[in-house]
């Protein structure tokens, strides 16, 4: 693909943040516009009435066929799934189809970094924009983490470099997309409610080095052999970070050494930063994306002192192993972002106390039965809720303690606020989706944290 041409036809399908920022994007390039959502709701028509406002043709309800097959372009919204009918419609043969991600990748102007991965891609990418405003860049964080990328493609001025979390399905139709650098945090099975095998997911990851040139850049998980198989031959330098094991000679990367210093060599020479003591998120994985950032801030010329500051004072996440509060002597911690087996087990491992397992939702493909060895060491106790409920008891209970309670969410706190003791922990980790009981994860999280701080009322 190429930056927008005025006069050029761009279709819109989705109507929701990423959509809306896309439509004003091409407006704003003096593109005519057809922006168009499946669903009708009141937020659907107020966008649409928004857009055309603005100028564009835009409406809810449904997908005008005709309007879409005129297009040169068509834009895909994340949220649209790759089962949609749409996307299989005769009518829309050979009009390229381009996720949102990609059409606002042609026209930023600075330096792009993609971060992708299983886990932790959305605090690697809002880590490394903190570390690098700390050094005192312009730095922004866009695509899935929350803030479309055509927003910060229409800011003025744009940032100078532009730190972009990207989903798989984000990535699958990803055609031009050429990173200056590229991070993987990490590959574990995950979404296979929506692709037919782990193979097809791990493909879609792959896209990211699809374009690969001798100038890229690859800052990669040192110590996940998926991760590190994935790129195949692909052309540019590697860097590979490692917190449980040690570099080998020449490695350019980061490592955790072995008095306990974040330690980074993306030229000659190690670079001392900060002790992984002073860092404010929590476990071992969170070492590991605080070595992502500091050697992607390092290659974009960051200084040290500025990377440690920003390690340094970078807050834990919403929703990713958030401590919520202490009552009682039990702590209570957020983790609703762990939609999938590999996540809970690093969440899991991250407390180190006797932990009180909150884990349910809507069952997403993957055994329950994985998570056995962190649950033997760590767990004194899961409470199974939700859809997935009958499913974790039947592959946990010959191996760990499990309840499984019904009724709303405030019973399943209740339940575990009766069952934690002193010097516990209950921690929301759930290893599924959140859309039988949630709007999302984050609505799940929310009211996570306010049943707890409200005294479970």
């Amino acid at each position: 693909m190429s930056p927008i041409r005025r006069g050029e036809r761009i279709g819109v399908l989705g109507l929701a943040r990423s959509g809306v920022a896309a439509a004003r994007l091409a407006l704003s390039r003096g593109a005519t516009v057809y922006a168009s959502d499946f669903s009708r709701n009141p937020r659907t028509e107020e966008a649409a009435e928004r857009l055309r406002a603005l100028g564009a043709d835009a409406e809810a309800g449904r997908h005008d066929l005709e309007k879409l097959a005129v297009c040169d372009r068509i834009v895909l919204s994340p949220g649209i799934p790759p089962s949609a009918p749409v996307l299989r419609a005769p009518e829309l043969d050979g009009v390229p189809i381009v996720p949102e991600l990609e059409f606002a990748y042609e026209e930023l102007a600075g330096p792009v970094v993609v971060v992708t991965g299983t886990n932790g891609k959305t605090t690697v990418t809002a880590l490394t924009a903190h570390v690098l405003r700390a050094a005192g860049m312009r730095a922004d964080a866009g695509g899935n983490i929350g803030t479309a990328l055509s927003e910060l493609a229409l800011q003025e001025p744009q940032p100078e470099v532009s730190v972009v979390e990207a989903s798989s399905f984000q990535l699958g139709r990803a055609r031009t997309l050429s990173p200056a650098i590229g991070v993987l945090t990490n590959l574990a099975p995950d979404h296979l409610d929506w692709y037919a095998t782990v193979e097809e997911y791990y493909a879609d990851k792959k896209k990211l080095f699809q374009n690969a040139s001798e100038r890229s850049r690859w800052v990669l998980n040192g110590e996940d052999e998926e991760a590190l198989a994935l790129p195949g031959d692909a052309l540019g330098t590697r860097y590979l970070f490692r917190v449980e094991s040690q570099p080998g000679a020449g490695e350019l990367g980061g490592h955790l050494s072995s008095d306990g210093w974040l330690t980074v060599r993306v030229e000659e020479g190690e670079e001392r930063i900060l002790p992984a003591s002073e860092l404010q998120i929590l476990g071992p994985h969170n070492v590991a994306n605080s070595l992502a950032a500091a050697i992607v801030a390092r290659l974009l010329g960051a200084d040290i002192e500025g990377v440690a500051a920003g390690l340094r004072t970078f807050q834990p996440m919403d929703h990713r192993l958030e401590p919520v509060a202490e009552i009682d002597g039990v702590l209570w911690v957020n983790d609703s972002k762990s939609t999938n087996i590999a996540s809970t087990r690093v969440g899991i491992r991250s407390l180190a106390r006797p932990t009180i397992l909150l884990l349910g939702g809507r069952h997403k493909g993957e055994p329950y039965a994985d998570l056995i060895p962190e649950l033997t060491a760590h767990v004194r106790q899961v409470i199974a809720y939700g859809e997935a409920a009958e499913r974790i008891e039947e592959d946990l209970r010959e191996s760990v303690p499990v309840e499984r309670v019904g009724g709303g969410f405030v019973e399943v706190l209740r339940r575990a606020r009766e069952v934690a003791r002193p010097g516990d922990a209950v921690l929301l980790s759930p290893a599924c989706s959140s859309y039988d009981m949630f709007r999302d994860y984050e609505d799940r999280g929310r009211q996570f944290r306010e049943l707890v701080k409200g005294g479970l009322e």
